[in-house]
């Protein structure tokens, strides 16, 4: 298991356009992707997941990545999320 925290910089948040990024890049791996956030844990291979989190700009995760190819899920992730998920 690995896991890394990360800062959501997009101005609005995971809001569908971010989220629908995060999952399809989540959903190229094997591996069990998800993000803990407050007091709860999110999927990140499911967009209605990621929405129910809520999560808003300036705000802390931490991907939880579990199977064969974790390291390169989390790796792919964070980078993902530090690029601004497709909205820079």
């Amino acid at each position: 298991m690995t896991k890394q925290k990360v800062v959501i910089i997009n101005p609005t948040g995971l809001h569908l356009l971010p989220a629908g990024v995060l999952c399809k890049e989540a959903m190229k791996y094997k591996a069990s992707v998800q993000f803990s956030y407050r007091d709860g844990v999110a999927n990140a291979k499911s967009v209605l997941s990621v929405l129910g989190a809520s999560v808003k700009c300036g705000d802390e995760i931490e991907f939880i990545c579990e199977g064969e190819d974790e390291q390169d899920a989390l790796v792919a992730l964070v980078t993902a999320v530090e690029s601004g998920l497709g909205e820079y």
